[in-house]
């Protein structure tokens, strides 16, 4: 981007990871300089294009400046990251309409991880990611990954080799095993003993920041089969499109969200929508979420391999409060809206194939 005249704004965790950087910048781009300050870190090429790069460690970094593309260099070691990418760096880029490049090694389910997961939301049209281990490095001697994979601890390797954001204090285990599950677009019909596939749904309500999510359980397979994500829609609109999923699926129960929603839960009862309101008190998600985890970890729930989802359960925390309960969400800046609503369609869902297994008796 600087080498074609435009100004580029270069941002490293601490200073000690910025002096490394600035010496190969300015070897890479000695051809094409014309002035180099070591003490501002600044670099002025030929082109008219301006590199600068600063230490985040400063919270007046790049402040001030307007880039075309800005790019944070270990990215999963910036302290509060999501703030300043928000507060310092983001509005850098708004005169230029500039883009930024975010590149690390994972160290959890941190800042870096959310920034991630807006790659693989479809909604974020204008954000991408990848997933790149040191193996596609062609410069990389295979058998000195082979040696490490060998003398370091698994884990070790996964993160630092192989790119993966290791899951840490996570609630729900066995996620990928459970993501086999097929989509459907429409009821299915079955064979001789289930003449029709049974099915449920669960709305968490969403409208604004965050999202309406509507999951549809097969209660014959146990599995999620279809899901429905939105925001910034009116609830009418979005009732609407739950009918028609409801007539599709010839849908026998809505477990839905009742917080807050009278309204909203009086809309569906006047659309004549098979809704069950569930009142979401601390102890009652607590009974959710250990339903829904118990689901994953003896294999009995099957999920479709969406990415946002898989990302929401991956993130999802327990926090242990003073009063020694458990607190169960996603962390701060996350969202949990595909979560919620899996984990109230299972709670529907289970307790339908309980009911179905015993009228077989």
């Amino acid at each position: 981007m600087a080498l074609v005249g435009m100004p580029v704004g270069w941002f490293a965790p601490e200073y000690r990871f910025l002096s490394e950087a600035w010496r190969d910048m300015v070897k890479l781009l000695e051809p094409y300089t014309t002035r180099s300050n070591a003490t501002e870190h600044r670099i002025e090429l030929v082109t008219g294009g301006v590199v600068e790069m600063w230490s985040l460690d400063s919270g007046n970094a790049g402040r001030s400046r307007k880039y075309a593309r800005a790019i944070v260099d270990e990215a999963a070691m910036v302290p509060g990251l999501m703030q300043v990418w928000t507060d310092a760096i983001r509005p850098t880029l708004t005169d230029l309409r500039g883009d930024a490049w975010f590149m690390s090694t994972p160290k959890g389910r941190n800042d870096f991880w959310q920034l991630y997961t807006y790659g693989m939301d479809p909604l974020r049209e204008d954000w991408q990611c990848w997933q790149m281990p040191t193996s596609t490095n062609p410069f990389i001697d295979s058998d000195e990954l082979e040696a490490a994979k060998r003398e370091l601890p698994e884990q070790s390797y996964q993160q630092e080799y192989e790119a993966r954001f290791l899951e840490g204090g996570a609630v729900f285990t066995k996620i990928k095993e459970a993501a086999i599950a097929k989509h459907q677009g429409y009821a299915q019909d079955g064979h001789s003993s289930h003449p029709k596939h049974r099915y449920v749904i669960g709305v968490d309500w969403g409208k604004y920041e965050d999202y309406s999510v509507f999951a549809v359980i097969d209660t014959t397979t146990r599995e999620l089969c279809h899901l429905d994500r939105s925001n910034r829609i009116d609830y009418v609109v979005q009732i609407e499109r739950l009918k028609e999923l409801c007539q599709r699926f010839q849908v026998g129960q809505i477990v839905a969200e009742g917080n807050g929603q009278e309204t909203t839960i009086e809309l569906m009862q006047r659309a004549n929508l098979p809704v069950q309101p569930f009142t979401m008190t601390h102890h009652a998600k607590h009974d959710l979420i250990e339903a829904l985890r118990l689901g994953f970890q003896n294999g009995k729930l099957k999920i479709i391999p969406d990415p946002v989802l898989m990302a929401e359960l991956q993130a999802f925390e327990a926090t242990r409060l003073p009063s020694q309960g458990i607190r169960f969400a996603a962390p701060p800046g996350y969202h949990d809206d595909c979560v919620m609503a899996l984990a109230l369609a299972w709670d529907a869902a289970k307790d339908d194939t309980v009911v179905k297994f015993e009228r077989r008796r």
